[in-house]
């Protein structure tokens, strides 16, 4: 997925990704190598809107300023001055089921600002892809 994310053969956009963790990681290496700025978001014990938020200013590295509600969510991901990349943003979001399990307008709607920050980062040389990771399932 990522392979094809960065010889431009997948558009990027917000994708379910199936890998293991490790595949994961070594595809998040392989995109920093290649110029991209890689952001982890672990989804772990999120499981309301509060905590998602707080995760996502923590992770994202979000200005003191972030004022930790939906529109200044979508304005920081459509900003991301203060973490510039030389060739597009990934954003890894890890353990998401446990948000859509838990709260799922909340997993919806952060799926819907993920898709607008995207949207907007495709107009730029910077574009924005987010992958879904679920692991495979176990045999």
């Amino acid at each position: 997925m990522i392979e094809e994310l960065l010889t431009g053969s997948r558009e990027p956009g917000v994708h379910s990704w199936v890998a293991d963790r490790r595949e994961a990681a070594r595809g998040a290496t392989e995109a920093e190598r290649a110029g991209w700025r890689v952001f982890w978001l672990d989804g772990a014990g999120v499981r309301d809107k509060r905590t998602l938020l707080a995760r996502c200013a923590e992770e994202f590295a979000l200005p003191s300023y972030f004022g930790h509600n939906w529109d200044a969510l979508q304005d920081s991901l459509r900003d991301l001055s203060w973490t510039p990349a030389n060739c597009g943003y990934l954003v890894v979001y890890d353990h998401w089921g446990e948000l859509a399990d838990a709260d799922p307008a909340t997993h919806r709607m952060l799926v819907d600002v993920f898709e607008t920050a995207v949207d907007y980062w495709r107009r730029t040389p910077t574009p924005m892809a987010v992958l879904l990771l679920s692991p495979p399932e176990s045999a």
